[in-house]
C-alpha cells in the first residue's frame, strides 16, 4: 500500500512538473481533452437540466393521467385541424358516466377556460385565463398554495363566488400576493373573494398550466357565467388511473367508454381524442437522447485530438527522462513499476485537463442559469463520468511511451544522456 501512495504521488508530482517546465507545450496538448469533457460536461449537464425541467412540466399535467379532448396534441406541420374541428366538445355529464363505468380510474375531472379581463379596484389585468374545474382537479393537478386556502367541498357543489388566484395576477393587482387572499377581483361583470393564492410556479417549457397567471373557480360558478359548450371555451376531461395500472390499458377502457357514451356503432370513427401524458414524456426521452448523441459526436472528436496530444507529450517526456529511467532500473526498479508512473503520469496529465474544462462548464452553467428559465446543474454522476473518461483516456494515451520506458535497458538508458 505505502509502495502504491508512493508511485501515485511520484507520478502526481511528475505531472505538475510537466505542466510547470513546459507550459505552453502541455497546455496546447491538453487543449483537446479540456475542449472534449467540457462539451461533455457542458452538453450532458445542459440536457439532463433541460429534460428534467420538461418532464417535470409534462408531469405537472398530471403523472398517468389521459386527457379527453376534441383535440389531439401530437401536433405537427401536417396536424389536420379539419378533422377535428367539427367534433363535440367534452361535457361535464360525460364525467359521472365515465366514472360509472370505469375500473381503472382513480381519479376524474372536468376543466374548461376563458381569457377574459379581470379587475381589482383601480388595477386592471387582460386576457386572464379564468379555469372551471370540478372536485378532483386538486388531486391530479399539483396545486401548491403560497397563501390562504384551496376550494373545499362545500364551494363546489353550491358554486359559490370564491376564486384562488395566481402568484403573478395577485401580484400585478395588490402590489403584494400576500396581500391579496382577503380581497376581491371583478370579470366579465361578477365579483369573486379570493380565499388562495397558488404559490409561485414559474415558467413552463411545454406551454402548460401557467397558473401564475390564471384564476381558478369551481366547475358551477364557471357554467353560471359562461356557455360551457362555445367555442370560445377550452373544455376537456382529465382522467388519472390508480397505480400500477399501464396508460396503455387506461387507454383501451376510455376508447370503450367513450364510444358507447357518444353512441357510435363500430364502423363509426372516434369523435374524441385520448392524450396520453405518459407519450410525451417518452417522445421527450427520446428526443433528448438523439440530442446527447450529438454532444458526444462533438466530444469524441476533441478527446481523440486530446489524446494525441497527451501521447505526444509522453513520447517526448520519456526521451528526456531516458537516462532518469536507466538509473532506476539499474538500483533495482521493475518495469511494471516503471509502466505504473508512466501511465499514471499520463492519467494525471488527463485529469488536469477535465479539471481546467469543468471549471469552464461550471462558469458557463452559472452564467447560463440567470438567463435561461430553468436552472443548468451538473450532476454527481456525470462528473464522475467525465473523470472516468479522462483516466481511461491517459491510460491509453500513454500506455505505448509507458511500454517503451518499462523495456529500455537500463545500461543503455544511462549512456544516452
Amino acid at each position: 500500500m505505502r509502495k502504491l501512495l508512493s508511485i501515485l504521488w511520484n507520478s502526481f508530482r511528475m505531472a505538475l512538473q510537466e505542466l510547470k517546465v513546459n507550459k505552453l507545450r502541455t497546455f496546447l496538448s491538453l487543449f483537446g481533452i479540456t475542449i472534449g469533457i467540457f462539451c461533455i460536461i457542458g452538453v450532458l449537464a445542459t440536457v439532463h437540466s433541460l429534460e428534467s425541467k420538461v418532464q417535470s412540466d409534462v408531469q405537472s399535467l398530471g403523472s398517468n393521467s389521459i386527457y379527453i379532448d376534441k383535440w389531439e396534441y401530437s401536433g405537427g406541420p401536417d396536424y389536420p385541424w379539419w378533422k377535428f374541428v367539427n367534433r363535440p366538445v367534452p361535457k361535464y355529464d360525460e364525467v359521472k358516466m365515465i366514472r360509472e363505468k370505469s375500473g381503472l380510474a382513480e381519479y376524474i375531472c372536468y376543466f374548461n377556460s376563458v381569457n377574459t379581463n379581470v379587475q381589482a379596484g383601480n388595477s386592471q389585468l387582460n386576457n386572464v385565463s379564468i379555469d372551471g374545474v370540478s372536485e378532483e382537479f386538486n388531486k391530479i393537478q399539483t396545486i401548491d398554495i403560497g397563501y390562504g386556502r384551496y376550494l373545499n367541498e362545500s364551494e363546489f357543489l353550491r358554486g359559490n363566488p370564491v376564486c384562488i388566484i395566481g402568484y403573478e395576477n395577485a401580484d400585478q393587482l395588490f402590489g403584494n400576493a400576500q396581500k391579496a387572499v382577503g380581497q376581491s377581483v371583478m370579470f366579465d361583470k361578477k365579483k369573486f373573494d379570493i380565499i388562495g393564492v397558488i404559490a409561485k410556479q414559474g415558467s413552463s417549457m411545454i406551454g402548460g398550466y401557467d397558473y401564475d397567471h390564471s384564476i381558478i373557480v369551481s366547475y358551477r360558478s364557471f357554467a353560471s357565467m359562461y356557455n360551457v359548450n362555445s367555442n370560445n371555451t377550452q373544455p376537456y376531461i382529465m382522467v388519472k388511473g390508480k397505480d400500477n395500472i399501464p396508460s396503455t390499458a387506461m387507454v383501451d377502457e376510455l376508447e370503450g367508454i367513450m364510444r358507447q357514451i357518444r353512441k357510435l356503432s363500430p364502423t363509426d370513427e372516434d369523435n374524441f381524442a385520448l392524450n396520453d401524458i405518459n407519450v410525451f414524456s417518452q417522445q421527450v426521452s427520446g428526443f433528448f437522447g438523439t440530442v446527447n448523441i450529438g454532444g458526444w459526436a462533438i466530444a469524441g472528436l476533441s478527446l481523440i485530438v486530446g489524446a494525441f496530444g497527451v501521447a505526444n507529450i509522453m513520447f517526448v517526456t520519456v526521451r528526456e527522462r531516458t537516462s532518469q529511467i536507466g538509473l532506476k532500473k539499474a538500483i533495482g526498479a521493475k518495469s511494471g513499476t516503471i509502466l505504473t508512473e508512466f501511465l499514471l503520469e499520463s492519467a494525471f496529465l488527463c485529469i488536469i485537463g477535465g479539471v481546467i474544462g469543468l471549471f469552464l462548464v461550471w462558469v458557463l452553467a452559472t452564467i447560463l442559469s440567470g438567463v435561461l428559465p430553468f436552472p443548468i446543474a451538473i450532476a454527481g454522476n456525470i462528473v464522475i463520468l467525465a473523470f472516468t473518461i479522462c483516466v481511461i483516456l491517459g491510460i491509453l494515451s500513454g500506455i505505448i511511451p509507458a511500454s517503451i520506458a518499462a523495456k529500455m535497458n537500463p545500461v543503455v538508458a544511462i549512456r544516452s544522456k
